[in-house]
C-alpha cells in the first residue's frame, strides 16, 4: 500500500536525527566525581543513588578476581587497599608517562613496564589497564544507575569534556564510551553545558563568562547569547590544573612534616595515595572550617598534621593566580573588558574553595552566579543537549576548537591551518608544494598546539601522499584539508591538483586505542558481560561482609564485657560463618550470613547503646531531667 505524503507547517518539519523513541542521558565524566542526568520536556534532573546523592566518586577498585567496584564503596577502600584502587583517572586520558605529575618524587600510580610511548597503562591489582578501560568502568556504573532509575535500556549519551581537552583526550573519551557500550551523540564542552543548564540560551542575552574548575582540569570560556543561539567567543585553560593540584599542595605539605617526624627518605605509591586523599579531605573541610587536624596512616606508621585556612590559601595561591591569569588572557583573545561581562557562572567542585570564589569575584568585579549546584550543573546541561539531539530543539550550540591545528613544514616549523577559537564544525584548506625537483611523495605530519616548533606541540598523526607527478620544486599544488566535527575530532586529507590523487586519515592519536584493541575489548566485554556483572556483585558483597565483620570485631574489642560467654560464642561462630562464605563464590550465601551476623549482634548493639545512655546520664538528677524536658517542650 502506498504511503501518504507527510505535510508539515513551515518550520515544523522534524529534524532527520530526531527519534521520539530514543532515550539519551547526559554524563559529566569528572576527575573527582561523575554525575548522570536525564531531561524530559526540557526539565533536566540528576539521577541520584539510593542514598539521595548525585555524585559518584570517579574511583575504581579492582578485586583480585578482576571485578570492578565504582563510586563510594571504592572510595572507602582507597585508604585500606590503595594498591588496588585508581582515582583521578581523567587526568591520564590521552596522556603519556611524561605528562604525569609526581608527588614527593613518587607517582600516585604504579605504571606497567609496557607503557611505552603511547597512553600510560597502570598496574592495578595485578592487571595492566589503560585510562580508557578504567573510565569505561566508571561510565558503565553511571549507565547502570540511570537504567535502574528509569527501568529502560540506555545506549546513547552526551558526554562533557573540558573545553581545553585536545584531540587525543577527546578521542580517548569517545573510546571509553564505546567500550562501555555507549553511542556518543556529542562531546560537549563543559562550560557550554553549564550555560545550557543555567538557561542562558532562553532567559538572557549578552556576554557571559563560565569559570570551570573541577578536580583535574580548568577552563574559562566567553559565551555570547542571542535569541537561542549562543556562541563561544574565546576559551582558554589548562588540562592539568584543578582541585587535584590543591590536594597535591596540601599532601606535599603534610608529607614534608611526616618525613621530618619519621626520618623517611622514600615515599611509596600507596603512601602518596593516602596523603592525597588526606589532603583532599583537609581542603574540603577548610572550605567551611577555619582549621583542623588530620592523620596520615600508612606503612604501619601514623602522623598527625594540623592546617588552617590561611596556610591553605598560601599553599594554593600560585595555582589560583595561574587560573586568574588565564581569565585575563581569554578576555584579551575575545577583545572584551570585564565591564562587558553580564555574569560569571561557576562550575566544578573546586569553585567551592573560598580563595577561588574571592579571587574570581575580585577579577570580574561581580559576585559569581551560584544558584545551581556547581557539581551538578554540567550534567544537567548535557542532559538538555541529549534531549535536544534525540527529540529536537531550537537551541543552536556554536563551540570552538581550543587549540590550533597545523602541519609540520621544513625546518621543524608549524604552519597553523585551523586557529584556536575557530567555531566548529569547520573545514579549512591550505595549499603546499614540493621542496625538491622530481619529488613524488609528501609526508603530512599533523600537530596541535600554539607553539612554533613541531617538538613543542602535540603530534596527532602522520601519513604519506604518494603518486605526485615529478615536477620542478614548487610546481606541484598539494591541497591539505582539515575537517573538525562538532565533537572537536579531526579528519585530514591531502590531494594533488593536477592528478586528483588523494590520501586521507581520520586522526587517531597515538594515545588512543587502535581499532584492533578496541574490537578485542568490545568482543571480550560482550562475551563476558554476565560473568563480569556477577564478579562485580560478588566483589561488592565481599567488601560489605568485611566491613560488617570489622565493625563487630571493633565493638567486641571495646565492650566484650557486656556479653556472657554464650553470647560471645554465638557472635564468634557467626563471624566464622561469614569468613567461610567470603572465601567462596556464592554471593547470596555471603549476604545471608551477613544478615545473620547482624541479627545475632543486634542485642549486643542494644546493650552498647544502653551503656552509652547510662554513661551520659550518670550524676544527672531526675529533677534536672524533668526541667530539661519541660524547657524543650
Amino acid at each position: 500500500m502506498a504511503t501518504l505524503l507527510q505535510i508539515h507547517e513551515p518550520g515544523a518539519t522534524p529534524e532527520p536525527h530526531v527519534d521520539d523513541s530514543a532515550l539519551a542521558i547526559g554524563i559529566d565524566l569528572g576527575t573527582t566525581n561523575s554525575v548522570v542526568a536525564l531531561s524530559s520536556d526540557t526539565k533536566p534532573e540528576v539521577i541520584r543513588g539510593e542514598d539521595g546523592i548525585a555524585l559518584v566518586p570517579s574511583i575504581v577498585a579492582y578485586a583480585p578476581d578482576g571485578s570492578a567496584i565504582v563510586g563510594q564503596l571504592a572510595k572507602t577502600l582507597l585508604l585500606d587497599r590503595p594498591e588496588a584502587v585508581v582515582s583521578s583517572v581523567k587526568r591520564l586520558m590521552g596522556r603519556g608517562a611524561a605528562d604525569l605529575k609526581k608527588l614527593a618524587g613518587q607517582l600516585p600510580y604504579d605504571l606497567t613496564d609496557d607503557a611505552g610511548e603511547g597512553m600510560v597503562r597502570l598496574n592495578v591489582a595485578g592487571k595492566s589497564l589503560s585510562p580508557v578501560e578504567i573510565s569505561a568502568d566508571i561510565l558503565r556504573a553511571l549507565v547502570e544507575r540511570a537504567e535502574e532509575q528509569i527501568s529502560a535500556k540506555v545506549t546513547k549519551a552526551v558526554i562533557t569534556v573540558p573545553a581545553y581537552f585536545d584531540d587525543a583526550q577527546r578521542t580517548a573519551t569517545k573510546d571509553a564510551a564505546k567500550l562501555a557500550g555507549l553511542e556518543v551523540l556529542r562531546l560537549v564542552a563543559e562550560p557550554t553545558a553549564a550555560a545550557l543548564a543555567y538557561g542562558l540560551d532562553h532567559d538572557a542575552e549578552g556576554l557571559y563568562a563560565v569559570f570551570d574548575m573541577g578536580g583535574g582540569t580548568f577552563d574559562v570560556s566567553l559565551l555570547q547569547m542571542q535569541k537561542g543561539v549562543f556562541q563561544v567567543i574565546a576559551t582558554g585553560g589548562d588540562a592539568a590544573l584543578g582541585g587535584d593540584d590543591f590536594d597535591h599542595a596540601v599532601a606535599e605539605h603534610f608529607l614534608s612534616s611526616r618525613a621530618s617526624d619519621l626520618g623517611e627518605v622514600e615515599i611509596s605509591s600507596s603512601e602518596a595515595k593516602v596523603a592525597l586523599m588526606t589532603g583532599r579531605i583537609a581542603k574540603e573541610c577548610l572550605s567551611h572550617d577555619e582549621s583542623g587536624e588530620w592523620v596520615i596512616e600508612a606503612g604501619g606508621q601514623s602522623t598527625r598534621h594540623s592546617l588552617d585556612r590561611e596556610t591553605l590559601n598560601g599553599l594554593i595561591e600560585p595555582l589560583v593566580a595561574k587560573a586568574i591569569n588565564t581569565c585575563r588572557e581569554v578576555l584579551l583573545d575575545g577583545a572584551v573588558e570585564t565591564s562587558d561581562i553580564k555574569g560569571v557562572v561557576m562550575v566544578g567542585g573546586s569553585t567551592r574553595v573560598p580563595l577561588v570564589r574571592t579571587e574570581v569575584a575580585k577579577f570580574f568585579d561581580t559576585e559569581p552566579l551560584s544558584n545551581i549546584d556547581p557539581d551538578e550543573v554540567v550534567a544537567l546541561g548535557a542532559a538538555l543537549q541529549a534531549e535536544a539531539l534525540t527529540q529536537g530543539s531550537d537551541t543552536l550550540l556554536l563551540d570552538v576548537i581550543p587549540l590550533s591545528l597545523g602541519l609540520e613544514t621544513m625546518g621543524g616549523l608549524v604552519e597553523k591551518v585551523v586557529h584556536r577559537n575557530t567555531t566548529i564544525p569547520v573545514a579549512k584548506a591550505q595549499e603546499f608544494t614540493t621542496f625538491k625537483d622530481g619529488q613524488t611523495a609528501m609526508s603530512i605530519h599533523v600537530v596541535q598546539g600554539e607553539r612554533e616548533m613541531v617538538d613543542q606541540n602535540r603530534s596527532l598523526a602522520q601519513f604519506v601522499l604518494t603518486g605526485i607527478p615529478p615536477m620542478t620544486a614548487g610546481a606541484a599544488r598539494i591541497r591539505v584539508l582539515f575537517q573538525v566535527d562538532a565533537d572537536g575530532l579531526l579528519i585530514v586529507s591531502a590531494s594533488e591538483d593536477s592528478t586528483g590523487i588523494e590520501s586521507k586519515v581520520e586522526v587517531k592519536p597515538s594515545y588512543g586505542l587502535s581499532d584492533d584493541e578496541m574490537a578485542t575489548m568490545l568482543r571480550d566485554s560482550m562475551q563476558h558481560a554476565e560473568e563480569d556483572m556477577q564478579l562485580r556483585l560478588l566483589g561488592e558483597a565481599r567488601v560489605e561482609a568485611e566491613r560488617a565483620m570489622s565493625a563487630v570485631e571493633a565493638a567486641l574489642k571495646a565492650d566484650c564485657r557486656l556479653l556472657d560467654d554464650g553470647e560471645k560464642a554465638a557472635i564468634g561462630n557467626q563471624i566464622d560463618a561469614v569468613i567461610q562464605a567470603v572465601r567462596g563464590t556464592e554471593r547470596d550465601l555471603i549476604n545471608t550470613e551477613v544478615e545473620k551476623l547482624d541479627e545475632v549482634s543486634r542485642p549486643f548493639a542494644e546493650k552498647r547503646m544502653d551503656k552509652g545512655i547510662r554513661e551520659a546520664l550518670a550524676g544527672v538528677s531526675v529533677e534536672k531531667l524533668e526541667d530539661g524536658f519541660t524547657g524543650e517542650s
